[in-house]
């Protein structure tokens, strides 16, 4: 089994909070900043917790912006 990664732009101030959301699911899903002033995050998620994963991404998205996006060709974590 592998860790599936996806790439969401979401408001940079909120970027803390999603953190934060996500990754009190325990084992579930990892989230890192690629570029906060682009507010592009990567998660790597767990294998076989995809759909939770989901599950928690569509009720995030109710609250505010959580737009899925290409990955970048060379990430640059934290810049």
């Amino acid at each position: 089994m592998q860790t599936t990664t996806r790439c969401y732009r979401i408001d940079r101030h909120q970027i803390s909070y999603v953190k934060f959301i996500i990754e009190a699911y325990d084992h579930v899903a990892v989230l890192s900043t690629l570029d906060r002033h682009e507010a592009l995050v990567l998660v790597a998620i767990a294998p076989g917790c995809e759909h939770l994963f989901e599950e928690i991404v569509t009720t995030l998205a109710t609250e505010l912006e959580l737009v899925a996006v290409d990955k970048p060709a060379s990430p640059t974590v934290g810049m």
